[in-house]
């Protein structure tokens, strides 16, 4: 009986999640702010979870939940420089990181020196 009240409220509060599901149109203005980090170069050249090898020199990015082909503008919060990303892989995986910037886009908003930006990011499609 206990199970079936625990599962009746995990599906009650799953379907209370403020996250989009589908395709990226649904999550068009979806803004989220937190961490950036950048690809190592030995990234380079290896697939990523999309298919698709990773390049360094292309505006990519990983998210954990974004759909693959999503566009995603992403602001540097501290000197309000942006760059647009495709999304094309999942990730990342450490904690208070929400986005995954190939290295030619962190460069294009801060300095790679840094290792991690504050950032905001948007969907726009």
């Amino acid at each position: 009986m206990k199970s079936l009240v625990l599962l009746a409220l995990f599906v009650v509060l799953a379907g209370c999640s403020s996250v989009p599901s589908g395709s990226a149109g649904d999550w068009a203005g979806h803004r989220e702010s937190g961490k950036a980090s950048y690809y190592a170069d030995k990234h380079q050249n290896m697939r990523t979870a999309s298919g698709e090898p990773y390049k360094h020199d292309l505006p990519t990015a990983a998210h954990k939940q974004l759909p693959f082909g999503s566009m995603v503008k992403v602001t540097n919060t501290a000197n309000g420089k942006s760059v647009v990303v495709r999304i094309n892989d999942r990730g990342p995986f450490v904690r208070g990181r929400i986005i995954d910037l190939s290295k030619t886009a962190f460069s294009r908003i801060g300095s790679l020196s840094s290792g991690l930006l504050n950032v905001e990011i948007e969907v726009l499609r």
